[in-house]
């Protein structure tokens, strides 16, 4: 009981000045360890890919679904945004709205594509439900880039944010604070939220779905209803991507990108919400900084697959997985039967 209240005591004073720091990232630019280009670019993109990856980890931790979707949901919220919000000068519908009804839309459109999309999944399990929502990612890769109305492969450009965010590149620090407030409360949302009867039931499903169903839950429901909840926050996630690039392409959905999105979650800790955004700033720190390595830039996929492979054999739980070990190990708390145990895709540890 010492060593898990120093553990939890540690982490919250480690994720407190974590926040401090990030608070005050932006007037730090001037000082030799910060730069703009840091907060605006790397900090900025970490915040809204660990949103984005926060959607995998929650149905892949408290739901025991592994999904190669989020990416795709990701992507539908930022293609419905473009399309509504674009007037005259791109591809896309060019409806020309306000940019507050237009992050409706995209968010309230991927949240009811998830809900579809987990109806449809939510009756298989493991590596099945895994190939399902692979399915859909090639789905909607293949849809914006065939249909020439909505996108085509050249993408939608000049997608503007709305004025309390203003040009990105012109003021980078509002953005960068919309999206930390957007990690703060989707993390402390989806905590809540497992906590609620919701979650609990969740967890039940993940752990024996057949005694669940015996007892009364509707096993599918549940489900689909995650499913949904992951996607509103992979909308969400897609938004703030579509804000800070102003441009959205099929090339952002494709395989490639959904696999990464499943390295972060990985290399962060698949089972453990704090690890989206460990692994989101591991992956934009390396992703970027390594380009300026002759040897490296061009061979930065190999690098993050080494990376990868190391992680899943040393420490299954990922960095966060990694930390607590080396607390228990510090602490002189001995592992038990669940530390032992390698944690495989499409299950995860009974705990909260």
């Amino acid at each position: 009981m010492r060593s898990a209240n120093l553990r939890h005591g540690v982490e919250w004073t480690i994720g407190g000045a974590a926040l401090v720091f990030a608070i005050l990232a932006p007037a730090l630019v001037s000082t030799p360890i910060m730069s703009a280009y840091f907060v605006g670019t790397i900090l900025t993109q970490a915040f809204f890919l660990g949103i984005a990856a926060s959607s995998l980890i929650f149905l892949s931790a408290y739901g025991g679904m592994v999904s190669l979707a989020q990416v795709a949901i990701f992507g539908i919220a930022g293609f419905a945004l473009g399309n509504a919000v674009t007037n005259g000068n791109s591809k896309g519908l060019n409806l020309g709205w306000n940019p507050w009804w237009a992050l409706l839309l995209g968010i309230v459109v991927a949240t009811l594509v998830a809900f579809l999309l987990g109806a449809l999944a939510s009756r298989s399990a493991g590596i099945y439900f895994l190939m399902i929502t692979l399915t859909y990612a090639v789905i909607a890769n293949t849809f914006f880039g065939a249909n020439l109305s909505l996108s085509g492969f050249g993408g939608i450009s000049g997608i503007k944010a709305p004025g309390l965010v203003g040009d990105v590149n012109a003021h980078p620090n509002r953005l960068y604070y919309v999206a930390l407030g957007a990690a703060v409360v989707v993390y402390a949302a989806l905590r809540y939220l497992v906590r609620t009867p919701f979650g609990l039931a969740l967890q039940g499903v993940r752990d024996d779905p057949v005694r669940m169903g015996s007892l009364g839950y509707n096993v599918a429901v549940h489900r689909t209803m995650a499913f949904g909840v992951a996607g509103f926050v992979a909308g969400l996630g897609g938004v703030l991507f579509v804000w800070w690039n102003g441009h959205i392409d099929p090339a952002s959905i494709n395989i490639g990108a959904a696999i990464d999105l499943l390295v972060i979650c990985v290399i962060g800790g698949l089972y453990r919400l704090e690890g989206a955004w460990v692994g989101a700033l591991f992956f934009v720190i390396l992703n970027n900084y390594s380009q300026r390595i002759g040897f490296i830039g061009p061979r930065f996929d190999t690098l993050i697959g080494a990376i990868f492979l190391v992680i899943v054999v040393v420490s299954p739980g990922g960095l966060v997985g990694l930390w607590e070990r080396l607390v228990n190990l510090f602490s002189g708390r001995r592992p038990g039967p669940l530390d032992r145990q390698p944690v495989e895709l499409g299950t995860a540890e009974p705990s909260v």
